[in-house]
């Protein structure tokens, strides 16, 4: 049996799980479960993610893990995508816990309303903008020196980040305003092969 995903593509934190199986050449089979059409609410569906949300993998041996970061860091443990070093680990997973509490509840909810909903940037709000840019910021902030969020080498930070981040723009974020990501972006495409 392979690692089986559910994902629904048009979602960055479904894209993260993909992006690192296929970096690693991890063999899964992706089945698309589509958030706007409430698959992940079925009975079937609930049985396996009480949370009804995606991405899942059921692991080889039936074991179901959600949660996009818990996903990458249970496929990249031990590989290049995690750096060794204890205190830039520890880095790396505090960009992880900043990505999901400070920068996906903005830029990708904006993103998610406007790009899929149809919703304009009133109807959304002001404070979600508010908030996403003060993350874009942060982020522009940090990748002054170039490279990448942790040292010189891409890892699952960049992975969680650049996800929503390459899409801001859906959301109604202007990326031009923040250089240093915008290049940033660009770097981690190609190191990860995104097309």
């Amino acid at each position: 049996m392979s690692l089986r995903v559910y994902g629904d593509s048009i979602s960055g934190n479904c894209l993260k799980v993909k992006w690192v199986a296929d970096f690693l050449g991890i063999p899964y089979v992706w089945t698309e479960t589509s958030v706007v059409n409430a698959e992940t609410r079925t009975p079937e569906f609930l049985t396996l993610n009480p949370a009804g949300q995606v991405p899942m993998i059921i692991l080889e041996d039936g074991r179901p893990l959600a949660q996009s970061n818990a996903i990458i860091g249970w496929m990249a443990r031990d590989s290049v995508l995690v750096p060794a070093d204890p205190y830039d680990h520890a880095r790396m997973m505090e960009w992880l816990f900043w990505e999901q509490y400070s920068h996906e509840p903005y830029v990708a909810v904006a993103r998610f309303h406007m790009h899929y909903m149809g919703k304009t940037r009133e109807e959304i709000g002001e404070r979600i903008y508010e908030r996403g840019a003060a993350a874009l910021k942060r982020m522009d902030d940090a990748l002054q020196g170039g490279g990448f969020l942790v040292g010189q080498a891409v890892s699952l930070a960049d992975v969680a980040l650049v996800a929503y981040t390459r899409v801001a723009h859906e959301g109604g974020f202007d990326l031009s305003d923040y250089p240093a990501v915008t290049a940033w972006v660009a770097r981690v495409e190609a190191a990860l092969g995104i097309v």
